[in-house]
């Protein structure tokens, strides 16, 4: 079909949408509401070829095939999709047999296909069906609601009315590129609202997470939640207890790592859900005597969203540093009331805070001990004397604890001098470092002045390579050790 299509509009000197718009529409698919190629902007050319090879696949080989979900929602928004979406009325098993050289089977609770060209996944999912009614369907559900198994395949039809959003329930048909929408997804789209499939509160129980894709899509998309989908969350949001703490963990990563972080966290907490996935965080925020915590956390996540679109790379350990940093306060003054040396209990108060994470917004181990790492350097940031400054400034984790000292300045909880006295410290030369550690000194023993610019003389400058001593050199006096003998007194390849 592309070959013949391109050869029809190379030879009469036509744009695609005229060969596009003599395609029949998508006809006899019940309860479908159809706007044909002539009538939406999404062309073949937005779509990537590992998608396009999926569909025109399964196509050829008898299957239905619609691009589907937030790939088609994006295009018609006018935004670059993030990957692509295939459903079909193709068995799993089907799927990977038909591109057997590339896919994979995946998931527990609802089994996909991974098709895979190179760096770039295709997710292939069967049409869902409704287990009612049907005797030997795989699905199961806990006492509340929520669903634990879902292995149950059924109509495109049916397929629509699975899907949560109905601005993400938009069917791309491969065969005429018509669209096919069975609510009010395009009509959603154009007003900027973002609404529940089915009733609400039984979507949320049946998938708690549900609530916080909500949010996420509201601050992704900036559509506004309708009243109906956010009514419920009230009764719902405890039952976000019931999901597994890893997945919890993940979907917190796609709320604060997407860009849209600080709205994401404001929607979170009006809807009172940021107090079911970090209860011992959100009653400080509000407290009078934390508003440097909070200050530190609204950076923290301004930061982040500068760097995603920046197209930097952004570490879960930095910003989890950031926002569980209230409750380690807390917990490390009570510890230390209790008669606990400061070391001791930041120590211990970092355990029971990540406890505490636990069966809610679990922190992954890869993730707790770069973030714990980044609490105790807060401490070694105080301590400038002697060699200390050479060996902090040395270690792997100095960078990040920097960082997060610098967001402690900006929300008012240290002094600005602690900051700058370090940004100086790691572009001086040796001298001008050795001149830091003493005025810290006197500084701290209150025998001078907060530290001052050095003087440019101090700064560090490239060290010139120190030229062999012949025979003659010593005989005139040259004495080994001194400032020309290569030793770099504490300097560190990191500095």
């Amino acid at each position: 079909m592309v070959s013949i299509k391109s050869f029809i509009t190379k030879q009469l000197n036509l744009p695609d949408s005229a060969i596009e718009t003599t395609l029949a529409p998508s006809t006899g698919i019940s309860g479908a509401l159809v706007t044909p190629r002539s009538e939406h902007k999404i062309s073949r050319r937005q779509i990537s070829d590992s998608a396009l090879q999926v569909l025109n696949g399964l196509h050829r080989a008898g299957f239905q095939a619609y691009l589907v979900g937030g790939s088609v929602r994006d295009l018609l928004l006018g935004r670059e999709p993030k990957d692509f979406d295939v459903a079909t009325d193709a068995r799993p098993e089907q799927v990977r047999k038909l591109f057997r050289r590339n896919a994979r089977l995946i998931g527990r609770r609802f089994i996909l296909v991974h098709v895979q060209f190179g760096s770039e996944i295709i997710e292939v999912a069967t049409f869902r069906g409704s287990a009612n009614g049907k005797e030997d369907a795989a699905s199961e559900h806990s006492e509340t609601g929520r669903i634990l198994a879902d292995n149950v395949y059924g109509s495109l039809e049916e397929d629509a009315r699975r899907r949560d959003f109905t601005a993400n329930a938009l069917y791309y048909n491969i065969a005429d590129r018509s669209i096919l929408d069975f609510s009010t997804g395009m009509e959603d789209l154009q007003a900027g609202r973002l609404r529940v499939i089915g009733d609400p509160e039984q979507r949320y129980r049946e998938d708690p997470v549900r609530m916080l894709r909500a949010v996420r899509f509201a601050a992704k998309l900036g559509f506004i939640m309708d009243t109906a989908a956010q009514v419920p969350i009230a009764a719902c949001r405890e039952r976000l207890q019931e999901v597994p703490s890893a997945r919890l963990f993940e979907e917190t990563l796609k709320l604060f790592l997407n860009g849209n972080a600080q709205t994401s966290f404001e929607h979170l907490r009006q809807q009172g859900l940021f107090s079911a996935l970090f209860p011992q965080v959100d009653v400080l925020l509000d407290n009078a005597e934390y508003g440097a915590a909070r200050a530190l956390l609204q950076g923290a996540l301004e930061g982040t969203d500068t760097r995603v679109r920046d197209g930097k790379s952004v570490t879960p350990a930095f910003l989890f540093a950031a926002l569980l940093w209230p409750a380690l306060q807390l917990q490390s003054q009570l510890l230390e009331q209790q008669g606990k040396p400061a070391t001791v209990a930041l120590q211990q108060a970092a355990s029971d805070v990540l406890q505490e994470c636990v069966g809610r917004v679990s922190v992954p181990r890869r993730f707790a001990l770069p973030m714990r790492e980044i609490w105790d350097l807060q401490a070694r940031f105080l301590r400038r004397g002697g060699r200390r400054p050479h060996a902090l400034l040395a270690h792997p984790r100095f960078r990040a604890a920097f960082d997060f000292l610098s967001l402690r300045c900006q929300s008012g909880e240290i002094p600005a001098a602690l900051v700058e006295w370090w940004e100086q410290f790691q572009t001086a030369d040796h001298d001008g470092r050795r001149l830091l550690i003493e005025q810290a000194r006197l500084e701290e023993t209150g025998q001078e002045p907060a530290l001052g610019p050095l003087p440019a003389t101090s700064r560090r400058r490239p060290r010139r390579r120190r030229r062999r001593s012949n025979r003659s050199d010593q005989d005139d006096g040259a004495q080994p050790g001194g400032a020309d003998d290569g030793h770099d007194d504490g300097q560190t390849a990191s500095s």
